[in-house]
C-alpha cells in the first residue's frame, strides 16, 4: 500500500464527497500533502480523519488569489508538490440547475466559472510548484456525455474540461507532465440533497442505480482508486485521456 509513497498531493475540494474519497484513498498510498475548501467545518473533520499527513487549507477554487495561496503554502510546508487534483467543482450555491429559458448571463458565467474556469487556473496557479514529471487529474463527470433536462451548461463546462486535458498535456510535453481526465458517473455523496428535495433523495438514487449497468451507485472509493491510478507511476504511459469510472453508464445500454 504505497504506490505513492513520498509524494505530495493536493486535492481541491477534498473536504467531502469525491474528492474525500480520493484524498483518503492518497493517504492509504503513503501520500501525504493539502486537501481545499470552502467550508472551515467540514474542512476540519476531514483533517481529523486524514491525520497528521494532510494540512488543510480553506479557499474558493474560483478565486485566483485563493489558488496562488493554496499552491504556495503546500510547496512551503512539503517542498514540492506531485500530484495535483482538480476536483473542486458542481453545482453552483443558489443558482439550480434549469432549461435555457430560465438561466441568466450570471448563471452561465458561475456555472463556467466553477467548473471550467477553475480547473484551467487551478493548472496554471500550481505549474510553479509542480515537479516535473508531476500528474494533473481533473475530476470532470459523466454528465459529459449524457444529455439530461436541465444540464446543458453543466454538461458542456464538463466536456469543456476532457478537451483542455487534451491541450495542456501537450502544453506540458516538455515537463512530463501529465494532465488526464476521470469522470465519475452517479457517486453517492451530499451532492444530492442540493439536487432534489429530500422526499425524493430515495427515489432519485434509485433511478441511477436502475441504469447502471453494474447495479450500484459509485462510491468516492471507488473514485479515490482509480485517482490513485492516475496519480502513480503505473500510469505513466496515460496522457490526454479520460477514464470514465461510471460503472458502465455512458457505453453500456440496459434498452431490452
Amino acid at each position: 500500500m504505497d504506490r505513492l509513497k513520498n509524494k505530495v498531493v493536493v486535492v481541491t475540494g477534498g473536504n467531502s464527497g469525491i474528492g474525500f474519497g480520493i484524498a483518503e484513498a492518497f493517504k492509504n498510498e503513503g501520500a501525504v500533502g493539502t486537501i481545499t475548501g470552502r467550508n472551515e467545518t467540514t474542512l476540519q473533520n476531514s483533517l481529523k480523519a486524514l491525520g497528521s499527513e494532510f494540512i488543510g487549507i480553506k479557499g474558493d477554487v474560483t478565486n485566483l488569489d485563493d489558488l496562488e495561496n493554496i499552491f504556495r503554502k503546500t510547496a512551503e510546508t512539503f517542498g514540492k508538490i506531485d500530484v495535483l487534483v482538480a476536483n473542486a467543482g458542481g453545482v453552483v450555491d443558489g443558482i439550480p440547475l434549469d432549461r435555457i429559458e430560465n438561466i441568466t448571463e450570471e448563471g452561465y458565467d458561475r456555472y463556467m466559472e466553477l467548473n471550467l474556469k477553475s480547473a484551467y487556473f487551478s493548472v496554471q496557479k500550481a505549474l510553479p510548484y509542480l515537479n516535473d514529471g508531476a500528474s494533473v487529474i481533473l475530476i470532470r463527470s459523466s454528465a459529459a456525455h449524457r444529455a439530461a433536462p436541465g444540464m446543458a451548461i453543466y454538461g458542456a463546462a464538463k466536456s469543456a474540461v476532457i478537451s483542455l486535458a487534451k491541450g495542456l498535456s501537450l502544453d506540458l510535453l516538455h515537463r512530463k507532465i501529465r494532465v488526464n481526465t476521470l469522470s465519475p458517473g452517479s457517486i453517492d455523496t451530499p451532492v444530492f440533497g442540493k439536487l432534489v428535495p429530500q422526499e425524493q433523495l430515495n427515489q432519485v438514487k434509485q433511478a441511477w442505480v436502475d441504469i447502471t449497468p453494474v447495479g450500484r451507485q459509485g462510491l468516492p472509493s471507488d473514485i479515490g482508486n482509480a485517482a490513485v491510478f492516475l496519480a502513480s507511476d503505473e500510469s505513466s504511459f496515460i496522457v490526454g485521456t479520460e477514464i470514465l469510472a461510471d460503472g458502465g453508464l455512458t457505453n453500456i445500454s440496459l434498452m431490452k
